[in-house]
């Protein structure tokens, strides 16, 4: 479900806690940070580690932290059926 390419070196994304709640963040490399999530007690984040296991519903790829950022601020803000219906697109664009 990754959206990478070599434009962009930062990802958005939204992650599946094993109580079905969502997560957003941000990276450089997906699959660390989803290793980390999972694994990590120093670098996986607070929320996260009481909620494994994580898995990655979506991402989206941006050109720089900056973009990033924005953008993963405007998904926390979403409410969770948004988030849920860009997921769901995503899956649909992908079938």
């Amino acid at each position: 479900m990754k959206t990478e390419s070599p434009s962009q070196s930062w990802f958005v994304y939204l992650l599946r806690c094993a109580d079905d709640s969502l997560y957003a963040g941000v990276t450089t490399d997906l699959e660390r940070r989803l290793r980390e999530h999972n694994q990590c007690n120093k670098k996986g984040a607070r929320y996260t580690r009481a909620r494994r296991p994580v898995s990655l519903a979506y991402s989206e790829g941006h050109k720089d932290r900056t973009s990033a950022c924005r953008r993963e601020a405007e998904i926390k803000a979403l409410t969770r059926a948004q988030k849920l219906r860009l997921i769901n697109h995503l899956i649909q664009r992908d079938l």
